[in-house]
């Protein structure tokens, strides 16, 4: 890598870990949301470099809609074993028995919108006064309007308009009762640099984000990973793809590009060239113009 590249990953390193440990000293019950992708490992990992030699300080905490892949599922717990961190898991399925969310029905129902009361319900279970996350303002336009310290009120709502200015590097996670923040000390990322990082780090990923050959179904343009919680539609064809998975996330709704990137420096030439955003290939983020904005205004991360 050159050195201009190599500044820059590390002008975004430090930034981030800067942003963690300020976490760690402003706050007594953080947490860091951990889904399994390649956002929340390059969170691990630099919350490893925050504070080493000493253990990760947040508890991992991941909501499981009950549709992830499996290979996400088995490298998170392979993760968790090899740091030595504790991992607490909530799951969406455990909403739906107790009657908090009702689940959707129909060829585009999916499990993705439901997880946000059980993310609200965890974070007050826990008392979670920060909750820490991969997200980057380059995914989406709505994530674009987020602080690194981002301000929930008492129900865990987001308003855009009512967020505190962070000049100077100055964080305020002072806040009333009942009220938490969401942080993302990843922000000011691209797609491109995440995966620069990764390639310098050497850092480990689920097999899904590289090139293989997998059973999928078109449905509309999105290319789905068949499977019991994605079964073809009358009319649908299941067909052995060359894919990878540029996001991970619920099955139901995150969808393949077809691509022959099996290696980090192929991903890196792919993602450089893309014209599309690697949410572009997200379903749920086509229900409305504003899909994201609405629910992450209801607590969505």
């Amino acid at each position: 890598m050159d050195s201009i590249s190599n500044r820059h990953l590390r002008h975004l390193e430090a930034e981030a870990i800067y942003v963690l440990r300020e976490v760690a000293a402003q706050f007594e019950r953080p947490h860091l949301l951990f889904s399994g992708g390649k956002d929340s490992i390059v969170l691990t990992h630099l919350s490893q470099k925050a504070f080493h030699p000493g253990k990760i300080p947040f508890t991992l905490l991941h909501i499981d809609t009950g549709h992830n892949f499996p290979e996400t599922l088995q490298f998170r717990d392979d993760l968790v074993q090899r740091l030595g961190v504790r991992l607490l898991v909530r799951y969406v399925q455990d909403s739906i028995d107790r009657g908090r969310v009702v689940e959707e029905t129909g060829p585009t129902a999916s499990r993705n919108g439901l997880q946000t009361v059980t993310l609200l319900d965890a974070l007050t279970e826990l008392r979670v006064d920060a909750a820490m996350g991969g997200a980057r303002r380059d995914e989406e336009k709505a994530r674009a309007k987020e602080r690194f310290f981002s301000h929930r009120d008492s129900f865990g709502q987001w308003d855009p308009k009512n967020q505190r200015p962070e000049l100077w590097n100055l964080y305020n996670g002072r806040k009333n009762s009942g009220e938490h923040f969401r942080i993302f000390p990843i922000s000011n990322w691209t797609e491109l640099d995440v995966w620069q990082y990764i390639a310098h780090e050497e850092i480990p990923l689920p097999n899904l984000y590289f090139s293989h050959t997998r059973e999928i179904i078109d449905r509309g343009g999105i290319l789905l990973a068949a499977s019991d919680v994605v079964p073809p539609l009358p009319g649908e064809n299941v067909a052995d793809r060359v894919v990878r998975f540029r996001t991970i996330g619920d099955m139901t709704c995150t969808g393949a590009v077809e691509s022959h990137a099996s290696t980090i420096d192929d991903i890196i030439e792919e993602v450089a060239a893309a014209r599309v955003t690697e949410r572009g290939t997200r379903s749920d983020d086509r229900r409305s113009e504003a899909a994201m904005e609405d629910r992450k205004r209801q607590g969505y991360f």
